[in-house]
């Protein structure tokens, strides 16, 4: 029975089983990288847009914009400058937030501080508005899997990865940490023990990165910093209560804004206007979040750039290993290449043999390639899940997928194109004259 090509290449490639395994890999993991840099990069900005919730604009005293959204959205880091509640009320009072005749959609101004924490995770610090009408997701509200919005002082709200990940429920008394606590982010601060929170509500996971933080009124944030300088004031053991504050204890560390639209998801057309208006306050930095995030992938674009070029020379160079296993089997196979042409196999079938074989290592680096980039990317989801509390969702565009593979499979067949001549023009008789 005659053998037909693909048993040939089939038994080719198993005598050389070593070379032909690590060549698949090597094609494998280019490609699987390629894979991983392309998808990730788009599903990531589209964690990012969609993670930056539905506020128009966001104030504060820190004085970078990008700074200020990764802050008070991503909680990146503790902001370091403040502004008083005072002067928050003065610039906020004439906005168009709220449409008196009913017929638009409202807006809000929602004041935010930060600087306490819970076991490494943020403590957000705000008006029970930040849960009714601000959006975590565009057009997403905020759902509880258990309780509700806190309405009163020292009553805590937490996030749904906080809350697996410390085990909270309802009814927990907690004791928040000033500063970043036992986070990696910085050293560790003081307990406030004087002033425990009881857990009141559990919310839904929202995939945003304030699924990682706990949500306590503005008030209560105030009461508990002022602890420090009452007890100066007035001595040991003293308690203090919302009646004790001063100007000076009521401070945030900035704003979201969002003003009166047609819907709970659109853009007013006043937005520039009133963002330029804002931008003549002295001291204060205005950011619009959707335009700091694609900023910011704008400067990530560039190193996405650097990664694809690593990504493409280790394609290249699964090619020049398909060239060089090949290549290096011709020195052993000229014998075995001299018989088949005695058998009647034709120069230009030998020629295809080697040409196929090397693009099936392309083809069979390709699919592997396909399945460590799928497994990688859902590891990848699950640690920014897991740590950021961002939820990515990683997706193989077939066309994305295709092209890689046929790119694959055409460089390994450029790479074939010299052993293959090797093989075309292997001599017959010279090769099977018997070794002396």
């Amino acid at each position: 029975m005659a053998m037909t090509d693909f048993t040939i290449i089939r038994r080719s490639m198993s005598s050389r089983m070593f070379s032909t395994v690590t060549t698949i890999i090597t094609v494998a993991v280019a490609v699987g990288l390629m894979l991983v840099l392309l998808g990730m990069r788009k599903a990531a900005r589209e964690s990012f847009q969609r993670g930056s919730g539905n506020a128009h604009l966001i104030i504060s005293a820190e004085p970078d914009p990008m700074s200020v959204v990764l802050n008070t959205i991503f909680y990146s880091r503790l902001p370091q400058q403040f502004l008083m509640y005072d002067r928050y009320e003065r610039i906020v009072s004439g906005l168009p937030t709220k449409d008196p005749s009913g017929k638009l959609q409202n807006g809000y101004a929602i004041p935010v501080a930060q600087g306490d924490s819970y076991k490494g995770f943020p403590v957000l610090a705000t008006t029970r508005e930040f849960l009714t009408d601000f959006d975590p997701q565009l057009g997403v509200p905020w759902k509880f899997s258990q309780g509700g919005p806190f309405d009163g002082n020292m009553q805590v709200v937490v996030g749904a990865v906080a809350a697996k990940q410390t085990g909270l429920k309802l009814g927990d008394r907690i004791v928040l940490t000033h500063g970043v606590g036992d986070s990696r982010a910085g050293p560790p601060g003081h307990d406030h023990n004087e002033h425990p929170f009881e857990v009141v509500g559990v919310l839904a996971p929202s995939g945003t990165a304030h699924d990682r933080a706990l949500v306590v009124s503005l008030e209560s944030t105030w009461i508990v910093h002022a602890q420090d300088r009452l007890e100066r004031e007035k001595g040991e053991g003293f308690l203090a209560t919302a009646a004790d504050l001063n100007a000076s204890d009521r401070k945030i560390t900035g704003a979201l804004l969002r003003f009166v639209a047609e819907t709970r998801t659109s853009t007013p057309a006043v937005l520039q206007q009133v963002a330029f208006a804002l931008k003549r306050e002295p001291g204060l930095t205005v950011a619009q979040p959707a335009f700091e995030i694609q900023k910011l992938f704008g400067i990530v674009s560039n190193i996405d750039q650097v990664l694809l070029a690593m990504a493409a020379t280790v394609m290249v160079s699964s090619g020049i290993a398909i060239m060089l296993a090949l290549y290096n089997s011709m020195e052993q196979r000229r014998r075995q290449i001299a018989v088949l042409r005695v058998l009647g196999c034709s120069r230009s079938r030998i020629f295809s043999l080697v040409l196929t074989e090397s693009a099936l290592l392309g083809a069979l680096g390709a699919v592997v390639g396909v399945f460590l980039a799928g497994a990688a990317q859902n590891l990848v989801a699950a640690i920014m899940k897991e740590r950021l509390g961002l939820v990515i969702e990683p997706a193989l565009a077939p066309e994305l997928v295709l092209g890689i593979i046929v790119s694959s499979v055409l460089l390994a067949s450029f790479a074939g194109l010299l052993p293959a001549v090797m093989a075309y023009r292997t001599a017959v008789v010279t090769n099977l004259k018997p070794a002396v």
